[in-house]
């Protein structure tokens, strides 16, 4: 593509490009992360590395453009917090939760929210 193809690009196709790709970088870093786990200490070292170092050039990049994701997994959850729980209704209404996955990222830029995250929830035993 040409830097003329590039710049005649809408904004919001730039920016809703930018936003599709940040959530497929999240995915794609979830499932290294836990690949990572299954791996023996001696190859572990090297992926560590290079898996810290795509985590920190995603996350500079993102932030040129004005954007970070917000990972809430451990939080509690409360009503208001930017991800739609999609097990919701496995639970009570007086039932303290807690976030025990994030399927989405949340996403959030200059202006405040920018895409709703979704996320799994577990019931905190009390």
């Amino acid at each position: 593509m040409s830097e003329l193809e590039y710049s005649d690009s809408p904004p919001n196709v730039l920016r809703e490009t930018i936003i599709s790709m940040a959530i497929e970088s999240w995915r794609f870093s979830k499932m290294f992360e836990r690949l990572l786990t299954k791996m023996d200490a001696g190859e572990k070292g090297r992926y560590i590395n290079q898996f810290r170092w795509f985590l920190k050039k995603i996350g500079e990049s993102l932030d040129q453009a004005g954007l970070r994701l917000v990972n809430v997994e451990g939080t509690l959850f409360e009503p208001g917090i930017a991800a739609t729980p999609m097990n919701i209704e496995d639970f009570d209404t007086h039932d303290t939760l807690m976030v025990e996955q994030m399927l989405e990222p949340i996403i959030m830029g200059k202006e405040g929210l920018v895409k709703t995250g979704s996320v799994i929830l577990r019931k905190v035993e009390q």
